[in-house]
Protein backbone atom coordinates (compact mmCIF):
# COMPACT_ATOMS: atom_id res chain seq x y z
CA UNK A 1 0.00 0.00 0.00
CA UNK A 2 1.17 3.44 -0.91
CA UNK A 3 2.09 5.52 1.92
CA UNK A 4 2.39 9.72 1.31
CA UNK A 5 6.01 10.40 1.33
CA UNK A 6 5.30 14.14 3.35
CA UNK A 7 4.00 14.70 6.03
CA UNK A 8 0.56 16.82 5.70
CA UNK A 9 0.44 19.88 5.91
CA UNK A 10 -1.70 19.94 9.51
CA UNK A 11 1.49 18.74 11.44
CA UNK A 12 4.15 22.03 9.40
CA UNK A 13 1.97 24.43 8.31
CA UNK A 14 2.18 27.91 10.46
CA UNK A 15 -1.01 27.43 12.75
CA UNK A 16 -2.79 31.08 11.84
CA UNK A 17 -2.57 30.19 7.96
CA UNK A 18 -3.36 26.50 8.45
CA UNK A 19 -6.45 27.59 10.62
CA UNK A 20 -7.45 29.66 7.66
CA UNK A 21 -6.63 27.54 5.23
CA UNK A 22 -8.65 24.94 6.47
CA UNK A 23 -11.49 26.78 7.79
CA UNK A 24 -12.41 29.40 5.37
CA UNK A 25 -13.94 26.66 2.73
CA UNK A 26 -15.74 25.20 5.49
CA UNK A 27 -17.18 28.78 6.72
CA UNK A 28 -18.25 29.61 2.77
CA UNK A 29 -20.49 26.35 2.49
CA UNK A 30 -21.64 26.99 5.92
CA UNK A 31 -22.83 30.52 5.11
CA UNK A 32 -23.84 28.99 1.27
CA UNK A 33 -26.05 26.35 4.09
CA UNK A 34 -27.35 29.33 5.72
CA UNK A 35 -28.43 31.03 2.74
CA UNK A 36 -30.80 28.14 2.33
CA UNK A 37 -32.20 28.25 5.55
CA UNK A 38 -32.92 31.66 5.17
CA UNK A 39 -34.73 31.36 1.19
CA UNK A 40 -36.39 28.50 2.42
CA UNK A 41 -38.02 29.61 5.14
CA UNK A 42 -38.04 33.21 3.53
CA UNK A 43 -40.44 31.23 0.53
CA UNK A 44 -42.36 28.90 2.82
CA UNK A 45 -43.69 31.91 5.11
CA UNK A 46 -45.10 33.66 2.24
CA UNK A 47 -48.08 30.98 1.30
CA UNK A 48 -48.95 31.53 5.62
CA UNK A 49 -48.09 31.25 9.35
CA UNK A 50 -48.92 27.83 9.38
CA UNK A 51 -46.77 26.74 6.49
CA UNK A 52 -44.13 28.39 8.51
CA UNK A 53 -45.23 26.78 11.62
CA UNK A 54 -44.86 23.26 9.43
CA UNK A 55 -41.86 23.82 8.83
CA UNK A 56 -40.45 24.96 11.94
CA UNK A 57 -41.83 22.01 14.09
CA UNK A 58 -40.27 19.53 11.87
CA UNK A 59 -36.88 20.82 13.72
CA UNK A 60 -36.42 18.34 16.02
CA UNK A 61 -36.51 15.89 13.57
CA UNK A 62 -34.34 17.41 11.35
CA UNK A 63 -32.08 18.29 14.41
CA UNK A 64 -32.33 14.58 15.33
CA UNK A 65 -31.06 13.18 11.89
CA UNK A 66 -28.15 16.00 11.41
CA UNK A 67 -27.34 15.13 15.22
CA UNK A 68 -26.47 11.61 13.96
CA UNK A 69 -24.75 12.37 10.52
CA UNK A 70 -22.61 14.87 12.31
CA UNK A 71 -21.96 12.99 14.96
CA UNK A 72 -21.34 10.02 13.42
CA UNK A 73 -18.74 12.51 11.25
CA UNK A 74 -17.35 14.00 14.34
CA UNK A 75 -16.14 10.60 15.44
CA UNK A 76 -15.21 9.94 12.16
CA UNK A 77 -13.02 12.80 11.28
CA UNK A 78 -11.42 12.40 14.85
CA UNK A 79 -10.34 9.18 14.51
CA UNK A 80 -9.08 9.52 11.00
CA UNK A 81 -7.02 12.77 11.50
CA UNK A 82 -5.40 10.80 14.78
CA UNK A 83 -4.57 7.47 12.98
CA UNK A 84 -2.90 10.10 9.99
CA UNK A 85 -0.78 11.84 12.80
CA UNK A 86 0.41 8.22 13.44
CA UNK A 87 0.91 7.27 10.38
CA UNK A 88 -1.68 4.00 10.79
CA UNK A 89 -2.91 4.51 7.21
CA UNK A 90 -3.65 0.74 7.29
CA UNK A 91 -6.47 1.87 10.36
CA UNK A 92 -7.40 5.22 8.21
CA UNK A 93 -8.74 3.10 5.65
CA UNK A 94 -10.69 0.62 7.83
CA UNK A 95 -11.95 4.04 9.72
CA UNK A 96 -13.61 5.60 6.49
CA UNK A 97 -14.77 2.25 5.40
CA UNK A 98 -16.66 1.59 8.57
CA UNK A 99 -17.66 5.15 9.11
CA UNK A 100 -19.54 5.32 5.60
CA UNK A 101 -21.13 2.10 6.50
CA UNK A 102 -22.31 3.75 9.88
CA UNK A 103 -24.04 6.67 7.74
CA UNK A 104 -25.82 4.45 5.51
CA UNK A 105 -27.19 2.40 8.12
CA UNK A 106 -28.25 4.83 9.97
CA UNK A 107 -30.05 6.88 7.40
CA UNK A 108 -32.01 3.31 6.63
CA UNK A 109 -33.44 4.14 9.99
CA UNK A 110 -34.58 7.75 9.60
CA UNK A 111 -36.55 6.64 6.10
CA UNK A 112 -38.30 4.19 8.02
CA UNK A 113 -39.24 6.55 10.68
CA UNK A 114 -40.30 9.13 8.01
CA UNK A 115 -42.54 7.16 6.23
CA UNK A 116 -44.49 5.80 9.20
CA UNK A 117 -44.61 8.55 12.12
CA UNK A 118 -44.28 12.03 10.50
CA UNK A 119 -48.38 12.73 10.90
CA UNK A 120 -48.40 11.07 14.37
CA UNK A 121 -45.40 13.33 14.77
CA UNK A 122 -47.25 16.60 14.23
CA UNK A 123 -50.51 15.45 16.11
CA UNK A 124 -48.52 15.29 19.03
CA UNK A 125 -47.63 18.67 19.22
CA UNK A 126 -51.09 20.61 17.76
CA UNK A 127 -54.52 20.43 16.54
CA UNK A 128 -53.83 23.22 14.13
CA UNK A 129 -55.17 21.50 10.63
CA UNK A 130 -53.05 23.50 8.70
CA UNK A 131 -50.07 22.76 10.87
CA UNK A 132 -50.64 18.81 10.38
CA UNK A 133 -51.18 18.98 6.98
CA UNK A 134 -48.42 20.71 5.81
CA UNK A 135 -45.86 19.18 8.02
CA UNK A 136 -47.12 15.68 7.33
CA UNK A 137 -45.79 16.47 3.83
CA UNK A 138 -42.91 18.01 4.31
CA UNK A 139 -41.87 15.66 7.40
CA UNK A 140 -42.63 12.52 5.48
CA UNK A 141 -40.59 13.38 2.83
CA UNK A 142 -37.61 15.24 4.21
CA UNK A 143 -37.00 11.92 6.49
CA UNK A 144 -38.29 9.08 4.13
CA UNK A 145 -35.41 10.48 1.38
CA UNK A 146 -33.16 11.37 4.02
CA UNK A 147 -29.89 8.98 2.98
CA UNK A 148 -28.53 11.80 0.51
CA UNK A 149 -28.04 13.73 4.20
CA UNK A 150 -26.11 10.61 6.07
CA UNK A 151 -23.88 10.28 2.64
CA UNK A 152 -23.33 13.70 1.85
CA UNK A 153 -21.79 14.04 5.85
CA UNK A 154 -19.58 10.59 5.62
CA UNK A 155 -18.11 12.41 2.09
CA UNK A 156 -17.50 15.75 3.89
CA UNK A 157 -15.61 14.12 6.90
CA UNK A 158 -13.23 12.02 4.58
CA UNK A 159 -12.01 14.52 2.85
CA UNK A 160 -12.03 17.33 6.22
CA UNK A 161 -9.96 14.61 7.79
CA UNK A 162 -7.21 15.15 5.28
CA UNK A 163 -6.97 18.19 5.08
CA UNK A 164 -9.25 18.97 1.66
CA UNK A 165 -12.01 21.55 3.08
CA UNK A 166 -12.26 22.94 -0.60
CA UNK A 167 -13.85 19.38 -1.49
CA UNK A 168 -16.13 19.89 1.41
CA UNK A 169 -17.46 23.06 0.38
CA UNK A 170 -17.88 21.53 -3.13
CA UNK A 171 -19.96 18.93 -1.65
CA UNK A 172 -22.05 21.33 0.95
CA UNK A 173 -22.38 24.02 -1.83
CA UNK A 174 -23.60 21.47 -4.54
CA UNK A 175 -26.44 20.47 -2.45
CA UNK A 176 -27.06 23.97 -1.35
CA UNK A 177 -27.13 25.83 -4.48
CA UNK A 178 -29.81 22.87 -5.91
CA UNK A 179 -31.92 23.80 -2.94
CA UNK A 180 -31.87 27.57 -3.56
CA UNK A 181 -33.35 27.06 -6.96
CA UNK A 182 -35.49 24.47 -6.57
CA UNK A 183 -37.22 26.18 -3.67
CA UNK A 184 -39.12 28.67 -5.31
CA UNK A 185 -40.09 26.58 -8.71
CA UNK A 186 -41.47 24.01 -6.64
CA UNK A 187 -43.05 26.16 -3.90
CA UNK A 188 -44.96 28.07 -6.19
CA UNK A 189 -45.09 25.81 -9.26
CA UNK A 190 -42.87 28.14 -11.70
CA UNK A 191 -41.88 27.58 -15.04
CA UNK A 192 -44.48 24.64 -15.96
CA UNK A 193 -43.75 22.76 -12.68
CA UNK A 194 -46.64 21.73 -10.73
CA UNK A 195 -47.06 23.77 -7.34
CA UNK A 196 -46.14 21.73 -4.68
CA UNK A 197 -46.29 24.36 -1.47
CA UNK A 198 -44.23 23.00 1.67
CA UNK A 199 -43.81 19.71 0.19
CA UNK A 200 -41.93 21.47 -2.76
CA UNK A 201 -39.14 22.70 0.36
CA UNK A 202 -39.05 19.17 1.06
CA UNK A 203 -38.21 18.05 -2.65
CA UNK A 204 -35.51 20.79 -2.84
CA UNK A 205 -34.10 20.25 0.24
CA UNK A 206 -33.55 15.77 -0.26
CA UNK A 207 -32.67 16.81 -3.94
CA UNK A 208 -30.00 19.11 -2.93
CA UNK A 209 -28.35 16.12 -0.21
CA UNK A 210 -28.77 13.35 -2.60
CA UNK A 211 -26.86 15.27 -4.95
CA UNK A 212 -24.69 16.78 -2.86
CA UNK A 213 -23.88 12.87 -1.75
CA UNK A 214 -22.88 11.36 -4.94
CA UNK A 215 -21.15 14.68 -5.80
CA UNK A 216 -19.01 13.72 -2.40
CA UNK A 217 -18.60 10.02 -2.97
CA UNK A 218 -17.04 10.82 -5.88
CA UNK A 219 -14.41 13.32 -4.42
CA UNK A 220 -13.75 10.87 -1.87
CA UNK A 221 -12.94 8.06 -4.03
CA UNK A 222 -10.80 9.49 -6.31
CA UNK A 223 -9.46 12.77 -4.95
CA UNK A 224 -8.29 11.58 -1.99
CA UNK A 225 -5.22 9.57 -2.00
CA UNK A 226 -4.27 9.58 1.71
CA UNK A 227 -7.44 7.13 2.08
CA UNK A 228 -7.84 3.97 -0.18
CA UNK A 229 -10.85 2.61 0.53
CA UNK A 230 -11.85 -1.02 -1.10
CA UNK A 231 -15.54 -2.50 -0.36
CA UNK A 232 -13.91 -5.65 -1.10
CA UNK A 233 -14.00 -8.42 1.89
CA UNK A 234 -15.66 -5.14 4.34
CA UNK A 235 -15.95 -6.27 7.62
CA UNK A 236 -17.04 -4.32 9.82
CA UNK A 237 -14.99 -3.43 13.09
CA UNK A 238 -15.80 -3.53 16.39
CA UNK A 239 -12.22 -1.76 17.41
CA UNK A 240 -13.13 0.55 14.79
CA UNK A 241 -17.05 1.11 15.59
CA UNK A 242 -16.20 1.80 18.92
CA UNK A 243 -13.76 4.21 18.34
CA UNK A 244 -15.93 6.37 16.11
CA UNK A 245 -18.68 6.72 18.78
CA UNK A 246 -16.24 6.73 21.72
CA UNK A 247 -16.48 10.47 20.43
CA UNK A 248 -19.10 10.83 18.15
CA UNK A 249 -21.90 9.04 20.27
CA UNK A 250 -21.56 12.06 23.06
CA UNK A 251 -21.81 14.65 19.93
CA UNK A 252 -25.28 12.83 18.58
CA UNK A 253 -26.49 12.69 22.21
CA UNK A 254 -25.37 16.32 22.61
CA UNK A 255 -26.89 17.88 19.40
CA UNK A 256 -29.88 15.40 19.89
CA UNK A 257 -30.34 17.11 23.44
CA UNK A 258 -31.53 20.33 20.69
CA UNK A 259 -34.17 18.62 19.63
CA UNK A 260 -35.48 17.84 22.54
CA UNK A 261 -35.18 21.55 24.11
CA UNK A 262 -36.59 23.17 20.50
CA UNK A 263 -39.76 20.52 21.24
CA UNK A 264 -39.89 21.71 24.42
CA UNK A 265 -39.70 25.40 24.22
CA UNK A 266 -42.36 24.74 21.06
CA UNK A 267 -45.26 23.47 23.62
CA UNK A 268 -44.02 26.49 25.80
CA UNK A 269 -44.32 28.90 23.18
CA UNK A 270 -47.15 27.55 21.95
CA UNK A 271 -49.09 27.84 24.95
CA UNK A 272 -49.30 31.58 24.76
CA UNK A 273 -49.58 31.95 20.71
CA UNK A 274 -48.90 30.27 17.15
CA UNK A 275 -47.13 33.34 16.87
CA UNK A 276 -44.37 32.81 19.37
CA UNK A 277 -43.54 29.53 17.80
CA UNK A 278 -42.85 31.72 14.75
CA UNK A 279 -40.97 33.99 15.94
CA UNK A 280 -38.83 31.04 17.60
CA UNK A 281 -38.51 29.25 13.96
CA UNK A 282 -37.37 32.55 12.74
CA UNK A 283 -34.89 32.62 14.93
CA UNK A 284 -33.24 29.77 14.80
CA UNK A 285 -33.36 30.44 10.59
CA UNK A 286 -31.79 33.97 11.49
CA UNK A 287 -29.11 32.96 13.79
CA UNK A 288 -27.82 29.98 11.53
CA UNK A 289 -26.05 32.83 9.91
CA UNK A 290 -23.72 33.69 12.97
CA UNK A 291 -23.28 30.30 14.31
CA UNK A 292 -22.99 28.60 10.84
CA UNK A 293 -19.74 30.35 10.53
CA UNK A 294 -18.33 29.00 13.52
CA UNK A 295 -19.29 25.56 13.20
CA UNK A 296 -17.09 25.87 9.59
CA UNK A 297 -14.53 27.08 11.95
CA UNK A 298 -14.77 24.12 14.02
CA UNK A 299 -14.77 21.85 11.10
CA UNK A 300 -11.50 23.11 10.12
CA UNK A 301 -10.11 22.97 13.92
CA UNK A 302 -11.31 20.08 14.67
CA UNK A 303 -8.56 18.03 12.61
CA UNK A 304 -5.92 20.02 12.97
CA UNK A 305 -6.32 19.21 17.04
CA UNK A 306 -7.14 15.92 16.58
CA UNK A 307 -3.80 15.29 14.00
CA UNK A 308 -1.32 17.40 16.26
CA UNK A 309 -2.77 15.38 19.40
CA UNK A 310 -1.63 11.90 17.30
CA UNK A 311 1.77 13.58 16.25
CA UNK A 312 2.17 14.80 20.09
CA UNK A 313 3.32 18.58 19.31
CA UNK A 314 1.10 19.73 21.78
CA UNK A 315 2.43 24.32 20.91
CA UNK A 316 0.40 23.86 17.84
CA UNK A 317 -2.60 22.48 19.68
CA UNK A 318 -2.32 25.12 21.78
CA UNK A 319 -2.17 27.87 18.82
CA UNK A 320 -4.85 26.76 16.74
CA UNK A 321 -7.23 26.62 19.80
CA UNK A 322 -6.31 30.32 20.70
CA UNK A 323 -6.70 31.11 17.05
CA UNK A 324 -10.02 29.93 17.05
CA UNK A 325 -11.58 30.73 20.17
CA UNK A 326 -10.50 34.19 19.17
CA UNK A 327 -12.21 34.21 15.18
CA UNK A 328 -15.26 32.04 17.15
CA UNK A 329 -15.63 35.09 19.40
CA UNK A 330 -15.69 38.18 16.79
CA UNK A 331 -18.02 36.41 14.44
CA UNK A 332 -20.27 36.39 17.25
CA UNK A 333 -20.14 39.51 18.51
CA UNK A 334 -20.92 41.10 15.01
CA UNK A 335 -24.06 38.77 15.06
CA UNK A 336 -24.75 40.30 18.55
CA UNK A 337 -24.78 43.61 16.71
CA UNK A 338 -26.40 42.57 14.16
CA UNK A 339 -29.20 41.48 16.12
CA UNK A 340 -29.35 44.37 18.27
CA UNK A 341 -29.46 47.33 15.37
CA UNK A 342 -31.92 45.49 12.83
CA UNK A 343 -34.19 42.69 14.35
CA UNK A 344 -37.31 44.38 12.81
CA UNK A 345 -35.79 44.51 9.17
CA UNK A 346 -35.02 40.91 9.55
CA UNK A 347 -38.52 40.05 11.17
CA UNK A 348 -40.20 41.81 8.00
CA UNK A 349 -38.52 39.07 5.68
CA UNK A 350 -40.82 36.43 6.83
CA UNK A 351 -43.83 38.10 6.80
CA UNK A 352 -46.74 36.36 5.08
CA UNK A 353 -49.00 38.07 2.75
CA UNK A 354 -51.85 38.92 3.60
CA UNK A 355 -51.39 38.47 7.44
CA UNK A 356 -51.09 41.23 10.11
CA UNK A 357 -46.57 41.24 10.99
CA UNK A 358 -48.05 43.51 14.13
CA UNK A 359 -47.64 40.30 15.98
CA UNK A 360 -44.86 39.24 14.70
CA UNK A 361 -42.44 42.41 15.37
CA UNK A 362 -44.25 42.82 18.81
CA UNK A 363 -43.40 39.48 19.89
CA UNK A 364 -40.32 39.09 18.27
CA UNK A 365 -38.08 42.08 18.05
CA UNK A 366 -37.56 41.81 22.05
CA UNK A 367 -36.63 38.17 21.47
CA UNK A 368 -33.92 38.90 19.59
CA UNK A 369 -32.92 41.63 21.22
CA UNK A 370 -32.44 39.50 24.65
CA UNK A 371 -31.27 35.90 23.01
CA UNK A 372 -28.29 37.74 20.91
CA UNK A 373 -27.10 38.51 24.35
CA UNK A 374 -25.98 34.72 24.58
CA UNK A 375 -23.61 35.04 21.28
CA UNK A 376 -21.28 36.79 23.49
CA UNK A 377 -20.16 33.78 25.23
CA UNK A 378 -21.23 31.34 22.71
CA UNK A 379 -18.18 31.60 20.55
CA UNK A 380 -16.32 30.17 23.35
CA UNK A 381 -18.15 27.62 24.52
CA UNK A 382 -18.81 25.93 20.88
CA UNK A 383 -15.09 25.83 19.91
CA UNK A 384 -14.17 24.22 23.39
CA UNK A 385 -16.96 21.64 22.70
CA UNK A 386 -15.07 21.01 19.50
CA UNK A 387 -11.44 20.93 21.53
CA UNK A 388 -12.93 18.05 23.64
CA UNK A 389 -14.30 16.23 20.72
CA UNK A 390 -11.12 16.37 19.12
CA UNK A 391 -9.14 15.20 21.81
CA UNK A 392 -11.34 12.33 22.74
CA UNK A 393 -13.37 13.59 25.31
CA UNK A 394 -16.99 14.15 23.62
CA UNK A 395 -18.43 13.38 26.86
CA UNK A 396 -17.57 16.43 28.35
CA UNK A 397 -19.06 18.37 25.17
CA UNK A 398 -22.45 16.40 26.07
CA UNK A 399 -21.87 17.40 30.43
CA UNK A 400 -21.90 21.21 29.09
CA UNK A 401 -25.07 20.56 26.75
CA UNK A 402 -26.93 18.83 28.80
CA UNK A 403 -26.70 21.36 31.79
CA UNK A 404 -27.44 24.17 28.81
CA UNK A 405 -30.23 23.10 27.43
CA UNK A 406 -31.91 20.68 29.62
CA UNK A 407 -30.99 21.48 33.48
CA UNK A 408 -30.78 24.91 32.69
CA UNK A 409 -32.35 26.86 30.02
CA UNK A 410 -35.79 24.54 29.61
CA UNK A 411 -36.70 24.73 33.30
CA UNK A 412 -35.74 28.07 33.23
CA UNK A 413 -37.88 29.27 30.54
CA UNK A 414 -40.86 26.96 32.05
CA UNK A 415 -40.43 28.90 35.30
CA UNK A 416 -40.15 32.49 33.39
CA UNK A 417 -43.21 31.66 31.25
CA UNK A 418 -45.44 31.23 34.77
CA UNK A 419 -43.78 34.01 36.26
CA UNK A 420 -43.66 36.79 33.79
CA UNK A 421 -45.12 35.41 30.90
CA UNK A 422 -43.95 35.33 27.39
CA UNK A 423 -42.06 38.07 26.79
CA UNK A 424 -39.58 36.87 30.09
CA UNK A 425 -39.32 33.52 28.49
CA UNK A 426 -36.21 34.85 25.92
CA UNK A 427 -34.23 35.45 29.08
CA UNK A 428 -33.35 31.67 29.46
CA UNK A 429 -31.21 31.97 26.77
CA UNK A 430 -28.22 34.46 28.19
CA UNK A 431 -29.17 32.57 31.81
CA UNK A 432 -28.38 29.51 30.11
CA UNK A 433 -25.38 30.75 28.49
CA UNK A 434 -23.39 32.29 31.46
CA UNK A 435 -23.65 27.95 32.90
CA UNK A 436 -22.62 26.55 29.87
CA UNK A 437 -19.67 29.25 29.94
CA UNK A 438 -18.48 28.71 33.78
CA UNK A 439 -18.60 24.82 33.38
CA UNK A 440 -16.85 24.64 29.81
CA UNK A 441 -13.82 26.87 31.44
CA UNK A 442 -13.40 24.35 33.94
CA UNK A 443 -13.44 21.29 31.68
CA UNK A 444 -10.85 23.23 29.41
CA UNK A 445 -8.66 24.02 31.93
CA UNK A 446 -8.96 19.97 32.74
CA UNK A 447 -8.36 18.81 29.35
CA UNK A 448 -5.67 20.81 29.37
CA UNK A 449 -4.07 19.53 32.48
CA UNK A 450 -4.87 15.62 31.37
CA UNK A 451 -3.88 15.74 27.85
CA UNK A 452 -2.13 18.62 26.77
CA UNK A 453 0.50 19.16 29.73
CA UNK A 454 1.93 15.98 29.91
CA UNK A 455 3.17 16.09 25.83
CA UNK A 456 4.91 19.96 26.70
CA UNK A 457 6.53 18.40 29.81
CA UNK A 458 8.05 15.44 27.93
CA UNK A 459 9.31 17.40 25.17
Amino acid sequence: MAQPANENKMGVMPENKLLLNMALPMIASMLIQACYNIVDSYFVSKLSQDALNAVGLAFPVQNLMIAVAVGTGVGINALLSRSLGQKDYARANRTAMNGVLLEVVSGLVFTLLGLTCARLFYTIQTDIPGIISYGTDYLTIVAGCSMGIFVSVAAERLVQATGRTVYAMVIQGTGSVINLILDPILIFGLFGFPRLEVAGAAVATVAGQIVGGLVGLYLSLTHNPEIQMSWRGLRPSKEIIGGIYSVGLPSIIMQSIGSVMVFGMNQILIAFTATATAVFSIYFKLQSFIFMPVFGLNNGMVPIVAYNYGARKPERIIKTVKLAIAYAVGIMAVGFVLFQLFPDLFLSLFEAEGEDAGDLLTIGVPALRIISTSFLLAGFCIVSGSVFQALGHGVLSLWVSVVRQLVVLLPVAFLLSRLGGLSYVWWSYPFAELFSTALTALFLRWIYKKEVAPMRETK
